[in-house]
């Protein structure tokens, strides 16, 4: 396959799975809500409302039902509002009129405009708009498209229809110091027909998109071999791609020496960055504005990359090998995400601008991992995720967020926790690039621990991704490269494995 067809199909898998992936959601959103509507209506909490003014009038409601043809055959929707006075000796108004009628009934009139409502804690916001005179009665005007009035509890149902509409509660005699608790709730015929609809096309989008998207990505793996010489060559006395799980082979070695090697041994995942000598003092303030193009592009390989993980997975666990393409691909895909890193924001460790390739280039930052002949079918069940944990803890206190905080959001008054701030490897960062600004030098050590704990969490991405079986080590190995194996050993021999090999002649 060229490689600008792969691209193409690449793109467009891409793109036609986001989409399938939204209509999917929303789909299930919808369907969600309309199973939740129980008596026809998803009803809301309810609120109470008080404002000291004659009147309390809602936002301008410009999009319930704007641009729609006012008869339909069908019911686009309705919306059902029931009201209750604080004070039971008080009769309570509500009523829906077109905001063009509302404001002229209010025109001088001290009234309130509700703006904001939060749930948990409750909280509302208003806006009074001053005036002096004193309006009529409510129930005596004639332009409410729906309105209800009367002592107790007051329920009021109106049909969606095209308009600028506006929602006003008041006292029933427009007297002022208005205050009610107030509940709202909403139904309509369309929403299982268009849960089902997104559920439909989201899968049909999918069934085209996820195939589309394998494709160009095995197209591209394939134009994205391992490099001739470079990072992707195995130390002396250890084996290569496919070969032991990660440990030396060494003739006539005591047990404790092999625990040590073993112990040692460099990862099939390599992680190198060498430190450019002439940074730029200042370029790193704006390092991640430039890299704003890789940002876009990234976002979009990561979702390849985490479709082409789960492909991945199934073809190990029936056949227990990774796709050689597809696993050229996440190789890529990493290895840009290492390149921009260490650009931008992970080490500054550059001013060279990171190339748009997935492939190896002559870039001061490469990553690249072994490929393996064989992985376990068991263990793609469970080391992605449970056999991880001590790596993913790690990793959190390492790359995560330094704090957080609750923040609350506006919708039906769920309440979210966000976490902000900055890691310990953003701090490490933070202080080599304050440094450069002042004395024009990087640190060199701090630089060797930054690519340490680079190295930690790209072999653990590499570990989760399916990409190899050996645990990765409890070992942070600073430093521009890999280190090296412990030096005077002897020269790796090979010891046959029982069972394999030759078969002796008797």
């Amino acid at each position: 396959m060229r490689k600008t067809a792969a691209i193409i199909m690449l793109i467009l898998g891409i793109l036609l799975s986001l989409v399938g992936l939204t209509a999917l959601a929303g789909g299930a959103v919808a369907m969600a809500v309309g199973s939740a509507q129980g008596d026809g209506f998803l009803t809301s909490g309810s609120a109470r409302l008080s404002v000291a003014s004659h009147a309390l009038t809602s936002p301008r409601l410009d999009a319930i039902g704007e641009g729609v043809p006012p008869r339909l055959p069908f019911d686009l929707g309705t919306l059902r509002l029931r009201a209750a006075p604080v004070d039971p000796a008080k009769d309570i108004f509500i009523g829906i009129a077109s905001r063009a009628d509302v404001e002229k009934y209010l025109s001088g009139v001290y009234h309130s405009e509700l703006l904001d409502v939060e749930m948990q804690p409750f909280r509302a916001e208003y806006r009074d708009i001053p005036g002096t005179a004193v309006p009529s009665a409510p129930a005596q005007q004639t332009f409410w498209a729906a309105s209800a009035t009367g002592p107790g509890e007051q329920e009021l149902t109106w049909d969606l229809a095209a308009g600028n509409w506006s929602i006003v509660l008041m006292n029933a005699d427009a007297s002022q110091g208005v205050a009610a608790t107030l509940q709202a709730g909403a139904r309509s015929e369309l929403i299982r027909p268009a849960a089902s609809g997104l559920l439909v096309g989201g899968a049909i989008a999918l069934v085209i998109g996820v195939p589309l998207l394998v494709f160009g990505a095995m197209g591209l793996g394939r134009h994205t071999g391992p490099p001739a010489r470079g990072p992707g060559a195995p130390y002396p006395g250890y084996p290569a791609a496919g070969g032991a799980p990660g440990l030396p082979v060494q003739a006539q070695q005591p047990p404790q020496h092999m625990a040590e090697l073993a112990d040692r041994a460099p990862y099939p995942a390599r992680l190198s960055g060498e430190l450019d000598p002439r940074l730029s003092r200042g370029l790193w303030l704006v390092k991640w504005f430039l890299a704003i193009p890789h940002f876009v592009v990234l976002v979009f390989l990561w979702f390849a990359f985490a479709v082409t993980t789960i492909v991945a997975g199934f073809a190990i666990l029936f056949t227990g090998r990774y796709p050689r393409a597809l696993f050229n691909f996440n190789v890529g895909v990493m290895r840009w995400n290492w390149r921009v890193a260490f650009y931008a924001y992970a080490a500054a460790g550059t001013d060279l601008y990171p190339p748009f390739t997935l492939a190896h280039a002559d870039y001061p930052a490469d990553f690249d991992v072994d490929y393996p002949e064989r992985l376990s079918r068991g263990l793609v069940l469970v080391k992605w995720w449970l056999l991880a944990i001590p790596h993913l803890l790690i990793v959190a206190a390492l790359a995560g967020t330094a704090w957080t905080w609750r923040a609350e959001t506006t919708d039906l008054g769920t309440t979210y926790e966000r976490s902000t701030g900055i890691s310990l490897l953003g701090i490490l960062v933070l202080v080599a690039v304050v440094a450069l600004l002042f004395t024009g030098r990087y640190l060199r050590p701090l630089f060797d621990l930054i690519l340490g704990i680079n190295r930690w969490i790209y072999r653990v991405m590499a570990y989760t991704a399916l990409m190899r079986d050996e645990y990765p080590p409890f070992r942070l190995d600073q430093g521009p490269g890999e280190a090296p194996p412990p030096a005077g050993q002897p020269v790796r021999q090979e010891i046959p494995v029982p069972g394999t090999g030759p078969t002796p002649k008797p």
